[in-house]
């Protein structure tokens, strides 16, 4: 793994900041936005898995919009369970506010609500690891199915555990990067969130290249 290569790598193409800024004002599209620059950012991951030369891709709308839309689906479904942690804790606070005489009722829903919120934890830096591996396997055979092939998925992890704790570490620091541009407002908001996209999205192609011994 080459943690400053993630971040340097966009600049050696001539073009970077019209590709970059480009994708980062596709990206303010509410909701479509989203969904396609995940779809661009893992343009950047299957370059890196395949070795090509040119790693920082044009702007493929339809393309990138489908292949984001993908990956939406995968990791939608494996956060369920954060989904159902979250709306326990919520019923729980709720209920919690409204016990008036009940101690006892109070302590149980604290409990759960403390419980759901340390499984909702673990489960959360679980996924850390997880979301790459599965979205690396995704873009790798190019089908949905292989984004919820838990054997894979599982495979490469133990293969490169170290690889995906850098990805973890990588994306935190590519995430805070990426929210330096609201100091600058509109136009730093273009240019940091796409580029930590593509940051991240570096590091979910090395960490597969690496459990594949590519």
């Amino acid at each position: 793994m080459d943690f400053g290569l993630a971040f340097s790598f966009a600049f050696k193409d001539p073009d970077w900041l019209k590709k970059i800024a480009l994708a980062g004002l596709v990206s303010l599209i509410p909701i479509i936005g989203q969904i396609f620059i995940i779809g661009w950012g893992l343009e950047v991951t299957r370059r890196v898995i395949r070795h090509e030369p040119e790693l920082l891709p044009d702007l493929d709308f339809g393309e990138n919009l489908s292949k984001g839309f993908q990956a939406f689906v995968i990791s939608l479904v494996y956060s369920i369970p954060i989904i159902l942690f979250s709306l326990i804790i919520n019923i729980s606070t709720a209920l919690a506010a409204n016990q008036q005489n009940g101690d006892t009722a109070a302590v149980v829903i604290a409990a759960i609500s403390v419980c759901c919120g340390g499984l909702m934890l673990i489960y959360g830096i679980a996924l850390g690891f997880w979301i790459p591996a599965a979205f690396g396997n995704f873009v790798d055979k190019g089908q949905l199915s292989a984004g919820f092939n838990f054997n894979d998925i599982l495979a490469l992890i133990k293969a490169a555990p170290v690889a995906y704790l850098i990805v973890l570490l990588g994306s935190l620091v590519a995430g805070f990067v990426g929210s330096l541009g609201t100091i600058a407002c509109v136009v730093g908001v273009i240019i940091t969130y796409a580029y930590s996209m593509a940051v991240i999205s570096h590091f979910y192609g090395q960490a597969y290249n690496q459990a594949k011994g590519y």
